[in-house]
């Protein structure tokens, strides 16, 4: 989208101009995702990481963010099945304090074939069976987080990352706090005097 407005020359000190609406990528998305996760930066491959994993959690974004995981997770499966055909793979969505996200809206962000054949469980802030203490937190309150990510043998997330105006940035550890937190440990988080 584009916004129009008028300046009076004198008020315009210089013009800077993107080259966003000319950049062509030089593959399709699916190539692009699929060459990141070939050359991994600072990490082994997917596959590598997979070889020898039972229990494999993959934590995805909720229906808030939109990340484009239609595109990134068929990448990610495969590379983790090339490492282990036999893996238990469950999709954690990260719902943080967020209301479940409906089956309609996983179908919109994975697809189909993703709802219909994967093992999906979504995250839910105040299923205490489901959550486990794992230490605490520099703010003081105790960390939870779901039980099926502290199980698994390999824990990977997908997601974007983006500046986020009290974080620093979202995405990665975000994925795991507040995404997969208690709702006591993501008000301990998020209280005013820890973000301030």
């Amino acid at each position: 989208t584009h916004l129009v407005s008028e300046l009076p020359d004198a008020r315009v000190q210089a013009v800077l101009k993107s080259n966003l609406e000319s950049y062509v990528p030089p593959m399709g998305e699916i190539e692009l995702v699929e060459a990141a996760l070939a050359a991994p930066i600072g990490s082994a491959t997917l596959e590598t990481l997979a070889a020898g994993k039972e229990s494999i959690v993959l934590i995805a974004s909720d229906h808030t963010r939109p990340v484009p995981s239609k595109v990134l997770v068929p990448p990610m499966l495969a590379a983790i099945r090339r490492g282990n055909p036999h893996a238990k793979i469950t999709i954690l969505i990260a719902t943080g304090c967020h209301r479940g996200t409906t089956k309609d809206e996983l179908r919109a962000k994975f697809g189909d074939e993703i709802v219909d054949n994967e093992h999906i469980y979504v995250h839910d802030c105040d299923e205490a069976d489901m959550l486990v203490n794992i230490g605490t937190l520099p703010s003081g309150g105790e960390c939870y987080v779901n039980r099926l990510a502290m199980e698994a043998d390999l824990l990977v997330a997908e997601g974007f990352i983006e500046p986020h105006f009290f974080a620093g940035f979202s995405g990665g550890r975000k994925s795991v706090l507040p995404g997969i937190a208690a709702k006591e440990t993501v008000y301990w988080n998020h209280n005013a005097e820890f973000i301030a």
